[in-house]
């Protein structure tokens, strides 16, 4: 199994296509993902998927992408080309989307209707476990803590996450960020 490619892309019109050691390896990306990769040397985490009568590549600019992918392909009336149309979204609104039920927020995506989006949700919520261990950006151990306390207090680990990410909090104490996000949250 191919589950990673280094190489220059040259694009068509419906993949890209990695030019590594001499040999061209179609792999179907995301819009986004193709506007990210230039003529220069790209690295690509690769999916590769497996049908009776063909061998498909998907491409992905980070590893919580590409893990991701694999949890939405494992939902029941989801293909990898809609878990890749999905997973063009930002991971954690994703899993934001997912811990509130937020219906809309998946059926709003080409080729998922509202039944499609409530089994996408209930099937995740249980696999929830391995989409908060992805690494979406690693965590400071400073963050970690704050997190901890943030959860003994009741604090909601969404609502937490997004005050943390407005603020530079890893040159003061602990006792001290847990104030500044304490009051952030509150406002």
């Amino acid at each position: 199994m191919i589950g990673y490619l280094q190489g220059i892309p040259i694009h068509t019109k419906n993949a890209v296509i990695i030019l590594t050691g001499g040999v061209g390896y179609q792999v179907e990306v995301g819009a986004q993902t193709k506007n990210h990769l230039q003529e220069k040397e790209v690295s690509l985490f690769i999916y590769t998927h497996v049908k009776e009568d063909r061998l498909e590549l998907f491409g992905f600019l980070s590893l919580a992408q590409k893990e991701l992918f694999e949890l939405l392909i494992g939902v029941s009336g989801i293909g990898p080309k809609t878990a890749l149309e999905i997973t063009e979204r930002d991971p954690d609104r994703i899993i934001q989307a997912v811990q509130n039920s937020e219906v809309v927020f998946f059926s709003s995506i080409p080729r998922i209707g509202k039944k499609l989006a409530q089994k996408i949700i209930l099937e995740l919520k249980s696999k929830l476990g391995s989409l908060k261990e992805l690494s979406l950006g690693p965590r400071s151990a400073q963050e970690n803590d704050i997190f901890a306390t943030l959860e003994a207090l009741g604090y909601e680990e969404t609502e937490i996450a997004s005050t943390i990410s407005e603020l530079q909090l890893d040159d003061i104490p602990l006792e001290e960020a847990v104030k500044v996000v304490l009051k952030k949250i509150s406002k």
